[in-house]
């Protein structure tokens, strides 16, 4: 690795996002390593506190001994199963049937507990209906939630002897919002799977479809190509024994054919690895977003008043913006310790359009700021020479320096006209 402003490697660094993942509650998400099965238990978990009217039930001495340890067991068999359709259902799909079974218990548990051992008891209603919402779909969650505001409508107000009005306010509002909350929360992961899987099948389009134009291309490269030189060398095989002389110019075509094709097939692959600036924003922010990186790029992915600036570039012009906007992200992100990286593109001041584009050409100049640690040693090295060469190939100009504020500051131009 070189120093930070004398050249880092070519490509930005990837923060270590996980594909697929991107968008998701952590609830949602199927933990795959110790720690994220502990950071999900935990959320789930802390949930439990509400639990605390029951444990306070069975602490207050006002039940018998054998009730609070059928409280206690009950309790501890309605969080294992709580626990096992929220933390494994949301990770792992339990069949309909165990879902079924899981969900049937903890109703009848929290119905049962409520009836034996009193109100305090009518809170695990609450994790009965939020349970439905998260792991059901919604037609049959309803109906679960329906079926536990029945219930506590009963139980609470002891069949219809007790007022309604305080088992409405404290359990009743808390099922029903509870529960679908969860419904809408359920909704909204099951959204954005199916986004993730059509963007998935969108990137698997879009790569078929560059295979098959690049083999398209290659095809129509040397299929002319590769069958003159067959021809050519059946016709110079032939003429070898009685015409060495004609044979011999058959093989010096045979020589220029395969140079030209030699050269077609350079110029296409050198087409299809250049960089294109719109592409390298989006890197450029994924970059500086998984460096922890505050980042002002311009907005490539939005309509725009007018042209965008690089969009009067020829394709050279535009691809040596592009490696310059490589490097210099890679730079920020490896070596500057910047909080905030700004990018902008905008045309060429006039002297900039003078020195380096050529006078009324008109020019495209990036600019890339940081405020981080600065230029470090002589600002030369591989990585800015190359790049500097790679802009004067093209009739460009490169420039850095510290930042006003602190910080590097590296400016390329680039005519826009060939």
């Amino acid at each position: 690795m070189t120093d930070r402003r004398s050249g880092a490697a070519p490509e930005a660094e990837r923060g270590p996002g996980v594909p697929g993942r991107e968008g998701l509650p952590v609830i949602a998400q199927p933990p795959e390593t110790r720690k994220q099965k502990l950071a999900k238990a935990a959320l789930i978990s802390v949930w439990m506190v509400f639990l605390g009217a029951p444990v306070r039930d069975l602490g207050a001495g006002d039940h018998s001994g054998a009730a609070v340890a059928g409280g206690v067991a009950g309790l501890l068999a309605f969080v294992v199963g709580y626990m096992a359709l929220v933390f494994r259902h949301t990770a792992v799909p339990l069949p309909p049937r165990s879902v079924a079974t899981l969900l049937g218990t903890l109703y009848g548990l929290g119905l049962l507990l409520s009836l034996t051992l009193g109100d305090a008891w009518l809170v695990l209603f609450v994790y009965v209906a939020v349970a439905a919402g998260a792991v059901l779909p919604v037609r049959q969650a309803v109906s679960v939630v329906i079926g536990v505001v029945v219930a506590l409508a009963a139980v609470g107000t002891d069949f219809g002897a007790r007022p309604w009005w305080g088992v409405w306010t404290s359990f009743i509002i808390p099922v029903v919002l509870g529960g679908y909350a969860l419904m809408s929360a359920r909704r909204t992961v099951r959204t954005l799977r199916e986004l993730r899987e059509a963007r998935a099948a969108v990137a698997r389009l879009a790569a078929n479809e560059e295979r098959l134009r690049l083999a398209r291309d290659l095809h129509d490269l040397l299929g002319h190509s590769l069958s003159v030189i067959t021809l050519k060398s059946e016709l110079a095989g032939r003429m070898l024994p009685g015409d060495p002389g004609r044979a011999a110019e058959q093989v010096a075509d045979i020589e220029q054919v395969s140079r030209q094709a030699l050269v077609d097939v350079r110029e296409a692959v050198s087409g299809y690895r250049r960089p294109t600036l719109p592409v390298e924003l989006a890197g450029a922010r994924t970059a500086l977003a998984a460096a922890g990186i505050a980042a002002d790029l311009p907005a490539h992915d939005s309509a725009p008043a007018g042209p965008r600036p690089w969009e009067r570039l020829p394709a050279e012009q535009e691809a040596a913006l592009a490696w310059a906007l490589r490097e210099a992200v890679t730079n920020v992100v490896r070596h500057s310790g910047a909080s905030r990286c700004t990018v902008t593109l905008d045309p060429a001041p006039a002297d900039a359009r003078a020195e380096g584009a050529g006078e009324g050409s008109g020019a495209v100049t990036l600019t890339v700021r940081d405020d981080g640690s600065g230029p470090a040693g002589t600002g030369h090295g591989s990585g800015l020479d190359g790049l500097r060469e790679r802009l004067t190939g093209v009739g460009g100009t490169l420039e850095t320096s510290a930042g006003e504020r602190g910080g590097f500051t590296l400016r390329a131009t680039v005519p826009s006209v060939p």
